[in-house]
């Protein structure tokens, strides 16, 4: 069965940065393989694009660049936030919690949710990065199909792969 939308992946990749041989970044080799709904927008389009039509068994390897991944950095998406913003009900501010590489999640007015990492914990204000980690970073993949096969409608209607006896009440 050539992947195409609505089937289900598996796989094993290894990703390192600009080539084959560049900076290792993560892999799934050794652990459990990835699986996901091709088509239904959880992954990157670019990474779908090339596996495309392929069949279990097959080999892949590709790069992508920034524009076509995580975008590129952006300076603008580092922002300085008064300390004020971090306050509880009571106005006090927990500090731990504000140190240089901790992740941070922050809502705007309209209650969307931006992740971002602390870079600088200043006296007034905290340096948030709400780039993605991965931007700016060319990334190359390279793995094998493991599997492919059609989603089942439930798994289409929640939006992820079911495993054994896994059930929604």
């Amino acid at each position: 069965m050539n992947i195409q939308k609505n089937h289900v992946v598996t796989l094993h990749y290894k990703l390192t940065e600009d080539t084959a041989e560049g900076e290792f970044i993560e892999e799934t080799y050794g652990d459990d393989p990835l699986e996901f709904i091709f088509g239904v927008g959880m992954m990157l389009p670019s990474f779908e694009e090339h596996l495309e039509d392929k069949l279990a068994g097959d080999s892949f390897a590709f790069t992508l660049e920034p524009e076509d991944a995580y975008g590129l950095y952006e300076d603008q998406a580092v922002v300085e936030i008064p300390i004020g913003s971090f306050a509880d009900e009571t106005g006090n501010i927990d500090r731990s919690k504000l140190i240089p590489g901790s992740p941070l999640e922050m809502n705007d007015h309209e209650g969307r949710v931006y992740h971002g990492v602390v870079q600088e914990a200043k006296i007034e204000a905290i340096v948030v990065d709400f780039n993605h980690p991965m931007s700016g970073r060319t990334l190359h993949f390279k793995g094998e199909i493991l599997a492919v096969r059609d989603a089942t409608p439930s798994e289409l209607d929640h939006g992820h792969v079911h495993h054994g006896g896994h059930d929604h009440h």
